[in-house]
């Protein structure tokens, strides 16, 4: 008794405390988390140097635990540890006491000596490391990432931006010895660098005062730069006259306030770009947490430290942008990791498992994590993080930014004057003119007021005469096109111009026996013309003895070709809506279901009827569905016309049913598609691309005798250019197929009635079957290529006319003057509507021309039908009558013939001795039939209720 009232009270006290945990919420949801969430650890190892890293580590970890969507069954805990300055032994005891608590991934540290002492233990436990940290030695490690950006790619950033530039000799101030090696291994093109160690002496203040080199690299620690330009500053070299690049990516956290005005020319690369959604998210959260914390503690509070700048002071003007590149970086790269975990989690279970650095165990899911993270793209605060197959990341974007703009005199600070792609080398997308020289030489060097002789060719519609009844002078005289062009870079840089077509009518093509150059290059090369403007393509030859814009139009080579006609209407269209299998299946369920209708009526019963509803016992029973009627009812219901045979039983009915179902469906089917297959004409397209002209021989083709598409097929390495070359050479030796210019070439093909076709640029191809309605292009573009502005070689002006052609491409004026020219200047037809418009044409008989083929040879093979019925009656009716078949057949044809009333006397067998049937005098004697005068039915009974001479068949004899 006792140990039961124990088990009882016991039992009452756990339903008590299962009601308080019920009742309490607080209790319920921890219960819940701890029962359905995985805690993952990982760690992160922080030194003295940069203590701001473990706010932005924090933050990070916890906005993906409040994302429901990115780790839905798991939650990220970190552990933190911090390292003392260049103390490996710490490091090691660090990482293994978080490897015996388990963690997925460790973070840092930054310093260079820790970094590789914990590698080396990752590598050998299989645990992911993962860096943000600039690194000049290139590991290549199985189970390191590293999210900086290679420093090979970083290296041939600042040497393209040194080059566009134009710097011929600079400074390289560095302030470490990992530096200098990575300036020494990196290819340099610039003809004169120096090399500068920060802390040599004599100061490097007396040296860069001594040296007439006004260009320099700044390659230090962000935290050094404010004071190297203070120093710079009290010595006279942050002027006009001095252009300073910084190699930092933090040059947005420095208070640059002092050199605002003092005209210096600063520009700097930054992988952090404010005005991004992401990066303002971030930065919101962060402004909204830090005002609500305590404001007299700034750098005390939580997550306050990503506010600060880099001299550790708090802001004191808004044109500086607080977010460093290293922050920026952990915080992506905790993301990365929690996306690379949630992808992994998704497909397997993964496990934490607890290591010991004296123990030979490994983690299984390490590499799979590291091979996540490298395949996994993020869009990040500092752009799109992706990784090549090495775990490098080497695919960036860099913003160029610039504190003093001495051409536009910008008073703001900091901007954004263009981009820098990886995947582009050499090649920036500026947004405003990149300031490059001093004041003195911008003077010197500047396009306002400056006349240029332009050099053009007179080719519609990029210049053209323009039509007017009056004489007209100057420029005045040419429109189009390039013309408009040229009004507008004129308008936006101050230039002044002077139109004059080109004396040879060339675009430029060197000669390959002389190297002389003949069109507008020539011209340019000998001073004749300042620029050539026309549709004068960017090549690589022409590369080598001019300097060209960006392009102002991308284009490539295609065919001209007469539009394809249409092919004559096959006889039989009519039958197009359905396939030929489809025809076939249709004949097979026809077939099949008059089969299946004819069994199924001799199957049931309740098919086969009295035929004479009077006789109450009959003595045989007929049944409707014979073979013939089973498939005239089902070709009947085909042809929606219906037959005079309907089912009885239930089970011909459903057969009739899912007939007529399938009837209706093919019939829809057929009649909405007929309309289409009707009225739409296929185009006899002989020749669809260039594969298309090289196999055949009877269609001609050409080019321009001068320019770049006769070059790209000259000089092409590819088999099939070579042989469309090839074919041009021998067919220009009977005819001539090379032409003048493309106005000739154009009037060939209208008038070669499709022997002819014409290899020219797209644009000019687009402008050309806009207005002649018999022309087409033909395939796609063979190259991809663009047109541009011509200038001399090492032209001063070249980056006023891109930097003007960018601004007029971003406004959409380009778009807008092509437009203009294309589609609505000097069009006197509308080929888009066709040359009947949009009325519908009427079908000719070649479209129906097939179904009255059928109609006739159905009408003639339903009259053979016929004779050959006539015939075998006839045949039938002299052997029952005794008489002769031509008689029978001559006596019942020429009553068919004579077309005399709808009736026929009925004729009778004769009886055994020879006479004919009594019936025919009026009387009924022996082996008569007493039913011949009376109405019959539909199969030829007498409608009487019981014969009087016993049983009577279907001829009425007994």
């Amino acid at each position: 008794m006792v140990g039961g009232g124990a088990h009882s009270s016991f039992v009452l006290l756990s339903i008590l405390l299962l009601q308080l945990i019920l009742l309490d919420p607080s209790r319920g949801q921890s219960s819940s988390l701890s029962g359905h969430t995985k805690i993952v650890q990982i760690g992160a190892l922080f030194d003295d140097v940069e203590p701001y890293e473990k706010s932005a580590f924090k933050n990070a970890v916890q906005r993906i635990n409040d994302d429901p969507n990115l780790l839905p069954r798991s939650r990220i805990e970190a552990q933190i540890e911090h390292l003392q300055a260049a103390n490996s032994v710490s490091a090691s005891s660090q990482v293994c006491n978080m490897m015996s608590k388990g963690v997925a991934a460790i973070f840092g540290p930054q310093t260079h000596e820790s970094a590789s002492h914990v590698q080396s233990i990752c590598d050998a436990f299989e645990i992911p490391h993962i860096e943000t940290k600039w690194d000049f030695r290139i590991r290549k490690e199985n189970y390191m990432i590293n999210l900086y950006p290679h420093p090979f790619t970083l290296s041939r950033a600042y040497n393209d931006l040194v080059e566009a530039f134009g710097w011929e000799s600079y400074i390289v101030i560095y302030d470490a010895m990992y530096r200098q090696r990575t300036h020494c291994t990196q290819e340099v093109t610039s003809k004169s660098l120096c090399l500068l160690y920060l802390y040599a002496r004599p100061l490097f203040r007396e040296i860069l005062r001594e040296t007439k080199i006004r260009n320099i690299v700044l390659d230090c620690d962000t935290r050094k730069i404010l004071g190297v330009l203070k120093q710079a500053q009290q010595i006279g070299l942050m002027t006009y006259k001095y252009s300073y690049v910084l190699t930092t990516l933090d040059l947005h956290t420095i208070d640059l306030e002092d050199f605002r005005f003092a005209e210096v020319n600063i520009t700097a690369f930054r992988m952090v770009d404010p005005n991004r959604p992401e990066v303002q998210t971030v930065l919101q959260q962060y402004q909204q947490q830090h005002s609500e914390t305590n404001r007299n503690s700034f750098t005390g509070n939580y997550g306050s430290s990503l506010w600060m700048t880099s001299n550790g002071k708090a802001p004191e003007n808004n044109h500086v942008q607080l977010l460093k590149t290293d922050t920026a970086l952990l915080y992506d790269a905790v993301y990365l990791l929690a996306k690379a975990l949630h992808v992994l989690d998704s497909s397997q279970r993964i496990e934490i498992k607890r290591l010991n650095c004296s123990a030979t165990d490994t983690w299984p899911h390490g590499y799979s994590i590291i091979n996540y993270m490298k395949m996994v793209q993020l869009q990040g605060l500092t752009g799109l993080i992706q990784f090549n197959t090495t775990g490098f990341r080497t695919d960036v974007n860099l913003d160029v930014i610039q504190l003093k703009d001495p051409e536009l005199k910008d008073p703001e600070g900091l901007k954004k004057i263009g981009a820098w792609d990886s995947k582009f080398a050499s090649k920036f997308n500026w947004s405003r003119p990149v300031s490059t020289v001093s004041k003195d030489e911008l003077d010197a060097l500047s396009i306002r007021n400056r006349t240029f002789r332009v050099s053009t060719m007179l080719n519609a519609p990029f210049t053209m005469l323009t039509r007017s009844e009056k004489p007209l002078l100057g420029n005045a005289r040419y429109e189009g096109f390039v013309v408009d062009l040229l009004q507008k870079l004129s308008v936006n840089l101050g230039f002044k111009y002077i139109i004059k077509p080109v004396s040879d009518g060339g675009y430029g093509q060197r000669n390959q026996t002389t190297g002389e150059w003949n069109g507008m290059i020539s011209e340019v090369l000998r001073g004749e013309a300042d620029i050539a403007v026309a549709d004068l393509t960017i090549s690589k030859d022409r590369q080598e003895a001019v300097d060209f814009t960006m392009p102002f139009m991308n284009l490539g080579i295609s065919i001209l070709y007469v539009v394809p006609t249409a092919k004559p209407p096959s006889l039989f269209s009519f039958l197009s809506p359905f396939s030929k299998d489809v025809w076939l299946y249709m004949f097979i369920a026809f077939f099949g279901v008059s089969v299946i209708l004819y069994i199924l009526a001799r199957l049931t019963p309740y098919e086969w009827c009295n035929p004479h509803p009077c006789i109450t016992e009959p003595d045989e029973l007929v049944n409707q569905f014979t073979s013939l009627n089973s498939f005239w009812f089902t070709i009947g219901s085909l042809m929606q016309q219906g037959s005079d045979v309907a089912p009885k039983a239930v089970s011909t009915r459903m057969i009739a049913g899912i007939w007529w179902f399938f009837t209706l469906i093919m019939v829809s089917s057929y009649t909405a598609n007929l309309a289409t297959f009707l009225i739409v004409q296929d185009l006899d397209e002989t020749i669809k691309n260039l594969e298309d002209l090289a196999k055949q021989d009877k269609v001609k083709y050409g080019c321009v005798g001068t320019g770049s598409t006769v070059s790209f097929f000259r000089d092409s390495p590819f088999k099939l250019n070579k042989q469309i070359w090839d074919n041009i050479v021998k067919a220009n030796a009977k005819q001539m197929v090379l032409m003048k210019d493309n106005k000739h070439g154009i009037e060939k093909v209208k008038a070669s009635n499709g022997n002819y076709a014409f290899f020219m640029e797209s644009t000019v191809i687009e402008y050309t079957i806009e207005r002649e309605c018999k022309l087409a292009q033909v395939g796609g573009l063979l190259d991809s290529k663009g047109y541009g502005i011509a200038l001399p070689k090492g032209s001063k002006y070249l980056q006023f006319f891109s930097s003007g052609i960018l601004n007029l491409q971003e406004a959409g004026a380009l778009d807008e003057l092509k437009r203009k020219w294309w589609k609505e200047e000097r069009k006197e037809s509308n080929c888009a509507l066709g040359s009947d418009g949009d009325a519908v044409k009427p079908l000719r008989l070649a479209n129906v021309g097939g179904v009255f083929v059928v109609l006739v040879c159905g009408s003639l093979f339903a009259v053979l039908l016929a004779l050959l019925e006539f015939v075998w009656k006839s045949k039938q009716a002299a052997k029952i009558q005794g008489d002769s078949f031509w008689n029978e057949f001559t006596t019942e044809f020429k009553f068919a013939l004579a077309c005399r009333g709808n009736t026929k006397p009925v004729k009778k067998k004769e009886n055994l001795s020879g006479n004919t049937d009594l019936a025919n005098n009026g009387s009924h004697g022996i082996g008569s039939n007493p039913y011949l005068d009376l109405p019959v039915d539909s199969y030829g009974f007498p409608k009487v209720a019981t014969p009087m001479n016993g049983r009577l068949d279907r001829e009425g004899f007994t």
